[in-house]
C-alpha cells in the first residue's frame, strides 16, 4: 500500500534526477534553478533533495545540488530507461 503523497514524491524526484542527469546543464544547479526546472516552491524542493540525498541520489553542497556519482554511474552504463 503507497503512503498518502507517495505518487507525487515519485513524479517529483523523477524530474528532479532527470534534470540532474542532464546534459544540457552542468553537473551542478543551484537550489534555486533547479526548483524553477521542475516548477516546485524552493520548500517543496529542499524536501525532495533530503529524500534523495537520504538515498544516495543526489548530494547537497550549500546551495549546489548535484547527482551522486552512483547516480551518475548507472546512467553512464545506461541502466535508467527514460
Amino acid at each position: 500500500m503507497h503512503q498518502a503523497g507517495s505518487d507525487e514524491h515519485r513524479r517529483l524526484d523523477r524530474a528532479i534526477v532527470l534534470e540532474l542527469l542532464s546534459e544540457d546543464h552542468d553537473e551542478r544547479w543551484q537550489c534555486d534553478e533547479l526548483a524553477a526546472a521542475v516548477r516546485v516552491d524552493r520548500s517543496v524542493l529542499d524536501s525532495a533533495l533530503e529524500r534523495l540525498q537520504a538515498d544516495g541520489v543526489a548530494v547537497i553542497e550549500g546551495e549546489e545540488v548535484l547527482a551522486s556519482r552512483c547516480a551518475r554511474r548507472i546512467d553512464e552504463l545506461e541502466l535508467i530507461g527514460i
